[in-house]
């Protein structure tokens, strides 16, 4: 007899089998009897890979290690931290949370343990999101001709400083892809910006028939992917800046993207969906739709869910990134979130009105 099951010897096989019914994976054919000669069909293979995948995931995440296994349930759960003005986009280092104030001009930082505000550099104009890259944390602005600052965590909170002015005008998201930051311009163009050992850097934009708005960019560990909200396409990249893909998302309005390690979640502001695209082939995998998705911003990635913020309805609607099944959804009460990130623990939304940093 091995564990419950009767029909299974205790022997060398028994401890293998004893950890899949353990850990969920395989529930036996009944309470006493496993049926160990039996075949196994495609579906019930399907079926123990996936429940396989759900558990090294949740057992070996960072919420596991310190016993966060719920999923919130409304807004009045959630951890603040009070801005002097709005934050727009977010980033995580890991340690703390970076954000960008487009009407003061601040880059704040807040302390993820706890939630802290902690300081500020000051002199960007017009930040709109956040980069950590290179032991540094980067923003952009909203000017035209766009501009991309610099900062260095380890020194005291200062003033930003100015490593290029001639990017496209109004960039948005920023990617790193190991050697070049990249922009998505929405007024229709993608820089590339190569850092030097003086200042200013080397910017290179790159203008195509194609773009009409671009507005997310993400790296997928091969290529830099860019979102076009007017155009409703998602575009991939070769090092040089030519389009080597165009996936065509049938729904408008693209904005901030994220990937998940497989995927590419693409929210799509104009049309109440998220379009999940799978990055190596450029496949679109299915369109999400629901789960109090109104207006959808921006996507955030734990490790395990991807949090859509929506603007319409000031939402937050997760789902599980395994397989884009939703998880639930829970409303602010008529703030609007704006950025979003994760440090591998919680999730962090800035909200507008009133400003504030929400943790969860």
């Amino acid at each position: 007899m091995c564990g419950p099951f009767t029909d299974v010897a205790a022997d060398v096989f028994c401890p293998f089998v004893l950890e899949i019914f353990y850990l969920g994976i395989t529930t036996g054919t009944t309470a006493t009897t496993y049926d160990p000669t039996a075949n196994v069909t495609r579906l019930q293979m399907a079926a123990f890979l996936s429940r396989t995948v759900d558990g090294v995931l949740r057992r070996g995440s960072r919420r596991a290690a310190l016993d966060q296994f719920w999923t919130t349930q409304n807004a009045t759960v959630l951890g603040v931290t009070t801005l002097g003005s709005p934050g727009k986009t977010l980033a995580s280092d890991g340690t703390d949370i970076w954000g960008a104030s487009g009407g003061s001009g601040e880059v704040f930082r807040v302390r993820a343990s706890d939630g802290k505000l902690l300081e500020a550099w000051t002199g960007a104009t017009n930040p709109i999101t956040i980069l950590v890259a290179m032991g540094r944390v980067f923003v952009d602005s909203e000017d035209s001709p766009g501009k991309l600052y610099r900062l260095d965590p380890s020194l005291p909170a200062g003033a930003v400083t100015t490593v290029a002015t001639n990017l496209g005008n109004s960039p948005r998201q920023m990617a790193f892809d190991g050697a070049r930051i990249w922009t998505a311009n929405t007024s229709g163009s993608v820089s590339i910006i190569t850092p030097g050992a003086s200042l200013p850097w080397t910017v290179t934009t790159v203008t195509a028939a194609a773009f009409s708005f671009p507005t997310g960019a993400v790296f997928d560990g091969a290529n830099v992917w860019v979102g076009d909200a007017n155009d409703g396409a998602l575009f991939r990249f070769d090092p040089a800046g030519t389009i080597l893909q165009t996936v065509t998302l049938g729904q408008p309005g693209a904005e901030q993207l994220v990937f998940d390690g497989s995927n590419i979640w693409v929210p799509n502001n104009s049309s109440s969906s998220v379009t999940v695209v799978r990055a190596s082939t450029g496949t679109i995998l299915q369109t999400l739709t629901g789960n109090g998705l109104s207006a959808p911003w921006i996507a955030a990635f734990d490790g395990q869910r991807v949090l859509v913020t929506s603007l319409t309805n000031s939402t937050l609607s997760l789902f599980k990134a395994a397989d884009l099944t939703p998880i639930s959804n829970f409303s602010l009460g008529g703030t609007n979130p704006y950025g979003a990130c994760s440090d591998g623990v919680n999730f962090w939304i800035a909200r507008v009105s009133p400003s504030t940093l929400l943790r969860f």
